[in-house]
């Protein structure tokens, strides 16, 4: 299932592409060399002084670290993401020689997003949460202080959005995707100016 977006003018396909679906294919594989690109694509994310304070647990389905990381999600969302080849959890890593490390949050959201425009690429999907625990995390996989879980990501193939069985799961995977229209997302002069 495609959900292209619906821009004012053409965007990259990749972009135009993502989309985060709940309905994945559950018999559909992620390779180690699809693994290896994602994570690559990650790597090469920018960062604030080249800190780059993204770090990436892994686990493919079928292994420990899938279980692990799928048992840190909130119910809702181990009812759909244990049908994804691949779970990953991204980690920002807070300190390094020098000290702490600033926007290490944005560094990590920036390694994402790659990683989840490498998805499309690829073929596959990605969805990311919130919804996982942290401190579960943390005990699971033994992190340091400094290493900070902040996103699961659900990787695959897209699926049938009846094997998300309720009706209202069905219908949210079904939906229009909506964003905040341009003049209300840029201003100029001053805020609720728009820029366009």
């Amino acid at each position: 299932m495609r959900k292209p977006a619906v821009t004012s003018v053409p965007i990259a396909s990749l972009m135009a592409e993502r989309w985060s679906p709940r309905a994945l294919d559950p018999a559909a594989v992620v390779t180690p060399d699809q693994v290896r690109a994602l994570l690559e694509a990650a790597r090469w994310a920018p960062s604030f002084g080249n800190t780059q304070p993204a770090r990436y647990l892994v686990g493919l389905r079928g292994t420990p670290s899938f279980d692990a990381i799928l048992s840190t999600l909130n119910s809702g969302n181990q009812a759909w993401a244990g049908r994804a080849g691949l779970l990953l959890i991204g980690v920002m890593v807070t300190t390094n020689a020098k000290g702490s490390v600033p926007y290490a949050e944005y560094g990590l959201g920036l390694a994402s997003e790659n990683l989840v425009l490498q998805a499309v690429e690829l073929g596959l999907v990605a969805h990311q949460m919130a919804g996982f625990s942290a401190d579960a995390v943390r005990s699971a996989f033994s992190l340091p202080d400094d290493a900070v879980p902040k996103v699961a990501i659900a990787v695959g193939s897209p699926g049938d959005p009846e094997v998300l069985e309720e009706e209202w799961r069905v219908e949210r995977e079904k939906s229009e995707r909506v964003r905040v229209p341009l003049e209300e997302f840029a201003f100029t002069g001053q805020w609720g100016k728009p820029a366009i």
